[in-house]
C-alpha cells in the first residue's frame, strides 16, 4: 500500500523553510506532474532598502528562490511523500543544484505571483522541473528550469 497524497495546507506544514524566507503562501494546485502556488512581496522585506533605493526591484535571487521553493521543494515533498512515509519525508531538505531561467519583466514591492512547476524528470530523489512565474496581470516575469536532488538531514 502506498502512502497517501500530501494536501497543499500539508505541505506549507512541512516545507522546511519559514520567515523571513519562506516565499510561498499558497499552493494552489498539486498533483504528480504540476504544482501551482502563489506568493505576494511584501512592501516592508528588508532587501527592498538597498534594491534599489528610491526605486525598488524585488531581486531576480529571490524570485528565483520563490520558484524553486515552489517547483523543487515544495513539488519535491509531494513526490517523496508518495514514495515514503511522512516521517522519512521530515528527514529530507531539497538542495537546489541548477537553473537556467530567462527574464522577462521586473517584480515590485506589493507585486503577487503565480509560480507553476512541471515536472521534467523525478528520479532518486534528484528532480529536475520546468517553471514559470506570472504577475498579478499575467504578465510573464521568469521562466526556466531548476534542478535540485533530496538530501537526508
Amino acid at each position: 500500500m502506498s502512502p497517501a497524497p500530501v494536501t497543499a495546507a500539508e505541505l506549507l506544514d512541512l516545507m522546511p523553510q519559514t520567515q523571513p524566507f519562506r516565499f510561498i503562501d499558497r499552493v494552489l494546485e498539486v498533483d504528480a506532474s504540476h504544482i501551482v502556488a502563489s506568493y505576494r512581496f511584501h512592501e516592508d522585506a528588508s532587501y527592498y532598502a538597498g534594491h534599489f533605493p528610491g526605486s525598488p526591484i524585488t531581486p531576480g535571487v529571490i524570485v528565483l528562490e520563490a520558484m524553486a521553493q515552489c517547483g523543487l521543494a515544495l513539488h519535491g515533498i509531494y513526490l517523496l511523500a508518495l514514495e515514503a512515509a511522512r516521517e522519512e519525508v521530515k528527514a529530507y531538505r531539497t538542495l537546489f543544484t541548477n537553473a537556467q531561467i530567462e527574464w522577462c519583466s521586473a517584480v515590485y514591492p506589493g507585486d503577487s505571483i503565480v509560480i507553476r512547476g512541471e515536472v521534467l524528470a523525478w528520479r532518486r530523489r534528484r528532480l529536475r522541473t520546468r517553471v514559470e512565474s506570472r504577475n498579478q496581470r499575467g504578465e510573464l516575469v521568469a521562466a526556466g528550469e531548476v534542478a535540485g536532488i533530496g538530501v537526508r538531514i
